[in-house]
């Protein structure tokens, strides 16, 4: 199993490009939210490239669901930067984000006729084959995570607690809950793994990102108290939004809401028709940001406003996920933490089994034409072992056809 780049190691083009394509083709087909998009990251870089292994990919999970931001973005992020340095950092978020985005503010330009477009068939087969996608990464991750009746029993209790408890507090609670029953209960000192990735971030660096994160915080308000710009009040609505959200994705949408809405930047009307538009296109949706940016009444607006709220949605991720990662690699070496970490993993199996149900199943699955389909797509992935973007591109087509 490959190693990805460490610190020492120079990325080379060739590296950056390898990222940057990999990235690209995920970012437009990777349909279905967050942890859809986790599933097909593992079955990119775990099971096909072989970058990382099970137990490495699940730390790195583990960690970006403590972090403020959009988790499956940060996972991205450190999978470039773990395999190609900085730039590579850059090429993985490139990749995955940009054909979302550019997608949302030609839309915002001028496809508003289009606002049934998130309730056509082909995109009810987008979301069914992200049941598969889950499905697949639940079943792969729990053999690998779960392997004794202890982290079994703790995925299932992971599952019933974000169930009952069924948005970022309860996913929080579950990984809290595992991580102190592995540390109480497990006792176990794991091997790890050669595959797991080194990235070349100093302890003094993450200080210094998180510094930056924290001064942005304070002076972005300051700033639109003294100038009063559009602009800057824009910046600064998007750039909290994107710092303090826990979750990601659909959890975003009041805070942003907040930003632009009641601010009076975007009409109500605007922002809910691009909030159709953004569950019919492959990637984060904190690309929501850039139709936000494009259709704001300001001084910027445009796709260069679109792009500039792209931009200040994302830094926060960027800036937490460098100031977190040279701490995590120097904790997770401890044994305590390896027995935690134990079942942290076991938890996130438990949480993504429960996404599963809600909100993936939930939103995708309403008939048994559309059972049949995602099981269909499901045999394709795990027993003919068929390409994830050709399964995404059949189960389309086959949603349109049932359409």
């Amino acid at each position: 199993m490959t190693n990805l780049t460490g610190t020492g190691h120079r990325p080379c083009a060739r590296g950056v490009l390898e990222v940057f394509t990999a990235f690209l083709k995920l970012g437009l087909t990777s349909f279905g939210g967050p942890v859809a998009h986790l599933g097909y990251f593992r079955t990119e870089f775990v099971e096909r490239r072989r970058w990382l292994d099970d137990r490495a990919y699940s730390d790195l999970v583990a960690l970006c669901q403590f972090l403020p931001g959009p988790a499956s973005s940060q996972v991205g992020m450190a999978l470039g930067l773990g395999r190609a340095g900085w730039l590579g950092l850059i090429a993985a978020w490139t990749g995955f984000t940009l054909p979302s985005a550019i997608a949302l503010i030609l839309f915002a330009y001028g496809m508003t006729g289009h606002a049934g477009l998130a309730q056509s068939g082909w995109v009810q087969g987008l979301k069914i084959v992200a049941v598969a996608i889950v499905a697949q990464a639940v079943w792969g991750m729990a053999q690998t995570l779960c392997p004794d009746r202890s982290r079994r029993t703790l995925a299932v209790l992971a599952a019933l607690l974000t169930l009952a408890l069924p948005d970022i507090l309860g996913q929080m609670a579950a990984i809290a809950v595992a991580g102190f029953a592995g540390w109480w209960g497990l006792k176990i000192t794991r091997a790890f793994s050669t595959s797991a990735p080194v990235y070349p971030v100093s302890r003094k660096l993450g200080m210094v990102a998180l510094l930056l994160l924290i001064a942005l915080l304070v002076a972005l308000p300051l700033m639109t108290i003294v100038t009063g710009s559009p602009v800057v009040t824009l910046v600064d609505g998007v750039y909290r939004a994107g710092a303090l959200v826990f979750g990601g994705g659909h959890v975003v949408l009041p805070l942003l809401q907040t930003a632009v809405v009641s601010t009076g930047f975007v009409s109500e009307a605007d922002f809910l028709a691009g909030y159709g538009a953004a569950q019919a296109v492959p990637g984060p949706l904190f690309t929501f940001a850039a139709f936000l940016g494009t259709v704001a009444d300001g001084v910027q607006s445009g796709w260069a406003g679109g792009f500039v709220l792209l931009g200040a949605i994302f830094l926060p991720a960027m800036l937490l996920l460098i100031a977190a990662l040279p701490f995590w690699q120097a904790l997770r070496h401890r044994a305590g933490i390896q027995s935690a970490m134990a079942g942290i993993n076991a938890g996130v199996v438990g949480i993504l089994l429960s996404a599963l149900y809600d909100p993936v199943w939930t939103s995708a699955i309403h008939s048994k034409a559309d059972f049949g389909l995602a099981l269909a797509a499901f045999a394709l992935l795990v027993l003919a072992r068929f390409p994830p973007a050709l399964v995404v591109l059949l189960t389309g087509a086959a949603g349109w056809m049932l359409g």
